[in-house]
């Protein structure tokens, strides 16, 4: 799974999720991408999920670049604890995406099998999604 190697801080606040996504909105390494609509925070799990369900589909062909990268540290306190006594401990990493965000890229497959891989792909995320083609 997708983890930072080190941290300037251990914990972050939420954080807003407002406009779209000025940066990675374009495709730049492949020729068929899965771009978000929507935005969401995904974690480390789904995106492992959903590259792991890309691999598979495409039975190693072709090539596969991942545009996101869980950088957010989430925090939960533990179940029936009492309030209080501070912000409780990291226990997963999320991207945030915004609309307009490329999450995957690929090349080296026909567009076919790209838009059926991209589609499993899709349903592994908590966000909705569209096939997109280089212009």
């Amino acid at each position: 799974m997708l983890v930072p190697k080190r941290a300037k801080f251990r914990k972050q606040f939420r954080g807003s999720m407002k406009g779209l996504s000025m940066r990675a909105n374009s495709i730049d390494f492949g020729e068929y991408g899965l771009k978000a609509t929507t935005s969401s925070w995904i974690t480390s799990r789904q995106i492992e999920a959903a590259r792991r369900a890309l691999t598979h589909f495409t039975q190693k062909g072709g090539r596969i670049w991942i545009r996101i990268f869980p950088d957010k540290p989430i925090t939960k306190k533990p179940a029936e604890t009492r309030m209080g006594g501070g912000k409780g401990d990291v226990i997963d990493y999320v991207a945030r995406v915004l609309p307009g965000r490329i999450i995957f890229e690929m090349a080296g497959v026909t567009k076919d099998i790209a838009q059926q891989a991209l589609k499993v792909a899709a349903n592994k995320l908590p966000l909705r999604t569209e096939f997109y083609e280089k212009k």
